[in-house]
């Protein structure tokens, strides 16, 4: 039996900022918190958001997430949110501040101490309700499309990187300017840009049946193999920042057919203390390597990815799409390996632990072991 659910309102077009106010209305949200990073502030982007909400409405602001959201920041925000009496979150940025606005809706209104008893490993999905806050996401990246999907990575007080997810954690609105993404710099816009390429071939390859997902899927990568680069290079290029911010929200359309072990592994990667590593970034490094670990198990799929890659028939492989992916990378300026992006080989071990251990484990299609995992982050090392 499966279940298909693809549930959220999506306002998605040059200019759909200006629909927020209304919106608002719909949704009766009052006195929203507003969840963003420093880096939305300094790029003017929640000054344009500000000018389209009503005068009269009471702003409360939380611009502290940090690049990779924990469970520390969502307690300073729901402090904000509760002290405030907010009644929703309005979320603006990447996946980060998303995520944490996710976090925040959900501890508002259901009980504690913990976010981690929450999370998809601990079997909290089965415990959150439709009490959870309502959310407004406006995205100003086009990667993780966080703001279509029911999910977000937190890392835990206990130090790992989790994720919690529901269908009640989908925002109620999804405002999809592509507007909000065109002064992205080019390094942003390929590492967000690999993460929503990533998501939507990972998704395509998953072990779960879902027919519905797997042609969002190949949209997906269709459109992220196409333009990613063109955004990169020219991030006044309207058609590609269009197509790109499609992209992403596809490839977070179909998460809940599940993801794989390029996500298995970069959750952990990227919840290492004393690191600042990119999401998107971490899986272009990992998906080439993965790629060639997935052949056995995914019959003639390749061939269908790599002609909607516009590969010829003597790379419709896993070799090729994998050989077409680096030299990609390569392109985009992604470092070369997990070695040029600042990683100390004595954290191989504990990737590959929290790797058996991460959700998105369970879907791939070709379950590694963890000497396997390990062979995976060597191959990745550069």
């Amino acid at each position: 039996m499966a279940l298909i659910t693809y549930l959220t309102r999506i306002q998605f077009d040059f200019g759909a900022l200006k629909l927020l106010e209304s919106e608002l209305q719909l949704m009766g949200m009052r006195r929203p918190l507003i969840v963003t990073d420093k880096g939305v502030i300094s790029a003017g982007l929640w000054a344009k958001v500000k000018e389209q909400l009503p005068g009269n409405m009471p702003i409360t602001l939380y611009d502290g997430t940090p690049e990779n959201p924990t469970e520390a920041a969502m307690r300073d925000a729901l402090k904000i949110y509760r002290d405030e009496g907010c009644d929703g979150i309005i979320a603006i940025g990447g996946g980060s501040p998303m995520d944490l606005a996710k976090a925040v809706a959900l501890m508002a209104t259901h009980p504690g101490p913990s976010l981690q008893a929450y999370s998809f490993v601990e079997g909290g999905a089965g415990k959150i309700t439709a009490a959870v806050a309502p959310m407004v996401a406006i995205p100003t990246t086009s990667g993780t499309g966080s703001e279509v999907s029911r999910g977000g990575v937190i890392i835990m007080d206990s130090g790992r990187k989790l994720a919690i997810g529901s269908p009640y954690l989908i925002p109620r609105l999804a405002l999809i300017d592509p507007e909000l993404t065109m002064s992205l710099p080019p390094h942003l816009t390929a590492g967000t840009g690999m993460d929503a390429l990533t998501h939507n071939i990972e998704c395509y390859l998953a072990n779960v049946f879902n027919p519905p997902a797997d042609s969002i899927a190949l949209d997906g990568l269709e459109k992220a193999w196409k333009y990613v680069e063109r955004a990169t290079k020219d991030g006044q290029d309207r058609e590609a920042r269009y197509n790109m911010a499609v992209a992403a929200m596809e490839g977070a359309m179909v998460f809940q057919k599940g993801l794989g072990a390029v996500h298995a592994l970069s959750h952990p990667t990227g919840g290492l203390k004393g690191y600042r590593l990119h999401h998107g970034t971490l899986n272009a490094i990992y998906l080439p390597a993965v790629l060639r670990f997935n052949e056995p198990a995914v019959g003639d799929k390749f061939k269908r990815v790599a002609q909607v890659m516009g590969l010829p028939e003597s790379e419709a492989s896993a070799a090729g799409v994998a050989n077409a992916v680096a030299a990609l990378n390569e392109r985009l300026g992604i470092p070369k390996g997990l070695g040029a992006a600042g990683l100390a080989q004595d954290t191989i071990e504990k990737i590959a632990e929290g790797a058996m251990g991460d959700h998105c484990h369970l879907s791939t299609p070709r379950q590694p072991t963890k000497a396997q995992y390990i062979e995976l982050i060597e191959q990745s090392w550069g």
